[in-house]
């Protein structure tokens, strides 16, 4: 199954405290320690297609939390098909993924890792996961 942004809501909203965001695509789960009470964890990347202009929603594309720099050197690394980056997210501890090269099993793989590494470790204990 090609993976798209139903997919992707179906894993995330499924993981213990998170919401959806309300005004663009995006998930996030609380975590007291951040000044407005959620971390994000994964959201749709937008693209800077014309220089100086806003930046444009991709729906094919996910950036993903990633637990730091040596996870996505590794990710970048196994499948440039799938994970990508670009400058703005260059020191940023996250990957773009293109939801139509990567398999569900995978890609729910890659959002439980990113919600635990923004979720409160007491709630990633208690949910097992």
């Amino acid at each position: 199954m090609v993976a798209d942004q139903a997919v992707v809501r179906r894993i995330a909203l499924s993981l213990p405290g998170t919401i959806e965001s309300e005004d663009s695509f995006g998930f996030r789960v609380r975590n007291s320690s951040s000044k407005s009470g959620f971390k994000q964890f994964a959201w749709t990347w937008h693209e800077r297609v014309t220089p100086g202009k806003p930046r444009v929603p991709r729906a094919d594309v996910l950036a993903v939390r990633v637990a730091g720099q040596g996870e996505k050197a590794m990710l970048l690394a196994s499948d440039p098909d799938k994970f990508f980056t670009e400058p703005h997210y260059n020191g940023f501890p996250a990957v773009l993924v293109r939801l139509p090269a990567i398999g569900e099993d995978e890609l729910r793989e890659l959002i439980t890792d990113a919600w635990r590494s923004q979720a409160p470790r007491k709630l990633v204990r208690e949910s097992g996961r």
